[in-house]
């Protein structure tokens, strides 16, 4: 059955965050991911904060959300939040909590983490928001751990956000969580989102680093190195898959990722090998031929690279 992930615009929601989460999910379906997406409203008529009107929208009631799917709580304009115009009924708030309950995955853009604190989510729980808003958002419910100057943070299965552009870091690692670190960097590079951040502005995995160069040919060994890292293969045709030189692609690889071409598959294996070992059900001699290796002798020697 395919993961809902769906999306709950309050009135005057920032049409960035919901354009560039919405995106982020529309790819990963579009790249074969078994994903619905779908959109709902907390009250008919809603507009955008720039006065866009979104037209007819199905009512959050109409969700019917289980574990493991998605509910992604978008932002609305701060002057609607701190209004007297923001007051969630009753029903909404208990919705939310129920959603939590059940195991639904709840993220919130921006100021949607005031909806969640309004319910009571945020209580206990490290969270955050965009940055001028922070202190707003301690000191309307202080049981919250607010962090300060951070990108996103997840506690106990709710995400909370700053604003723009981290609508797009935190829902790639939502997705990075369904479906892995290699396919969301393919997502991440159809958004032309070359340097992916975590909660705290760093981003550690290999698949993802070193890729922040605009080099086609050497993408396209990157990739190939990533899909097929079982296979044994020689440099002069990963030359001739980049559409170089022998030398030129040494120089080029080097250049572009600061890796020799033997120095970045190893990096690549070990960061399988960092995966597969927690499996209890693959042995050491199985995890060194998924990554081109010949014994675990060779195995060991990686992990300590």
């Amino acid at each position: 059955m395919p993961t809902k992930v769906s999306f709950l615009l309050m009135p005057y929601t920032n049409l960035l965050d919901l354009g560039g989460a919405s995106q982020v999910f529309y790819e990963a379906k579009d790249q074969g991911l078994s994903i619905d997406i779908s959109f709902c409203v907390s009250e008919p008529n809603v507009l955008s904060a720039m006065g866009l009107p979104f037209g007819k929208i199905e009512n959050y009631k109409k969700q019917k959300l289980n574990k493991g799917d998605i509910l992604i709580v978008l932002s609305s304009d701060y002057k609607y939040i701190f209004s007297n115009k923001f007051n969630p009924d009753k029903e909404l708030l208990n919705w939310l909590v129920a959603q939590n309950a059940k195991g639904v995955t709840i993220c919130a853009i921006c100021t949607g983490a005031f909806l969640l604190g309004k319910a009571g989510l945020l209580d206990g729980r490290k969270c955050t928001t965009h940055w001028k808003r922070t202190d707003e958002l301690q000191s309307n419910f202080p049981k919250a751990k607010v962090q300060q100057n951070i990108i996103f943070i997840e506690d106990n299965n709710i995400y909370t956000s700053a604003g723009a552009n981290s609508a797009i870091d935190v829902s790639l690692q939502i997705l990075s969580n369904i479906k892995g670190e290699y396919f969301t960097h393919k997502v991440a590079r159809e958004l032309v989102v070359y340097n992916r951040r975590n909660g705290n502005e760093s981003q550690q995995s290999i698949y993802l680093s070193n890729r922040q160069h605009m080099h086609k040919g050497i993408h396209k060994v990157q990739d190939y190195l990533q899909e097929n890292l079982h296979v044994k293969h020689s440099l002069n045709e990963l030359a001739e898959m980049a559409n170089m030189s022998h030398r030129n692609f040494c120089r080029i690889f080097k250049k572009e990722t600061n890796h020799t071409v033997i120095g970045y598959v190893n990096l690549l294996r070990k960061e399988k090998i960092n995966t597969l070992i927690k499996n209890p059900d693959i042995s050491r001699s199985q995890i060194a031929k998924h990554c081109g290796l010949i014994s675990e002798r060779q195995v060991s020697r990686i992990i300590k690279f």
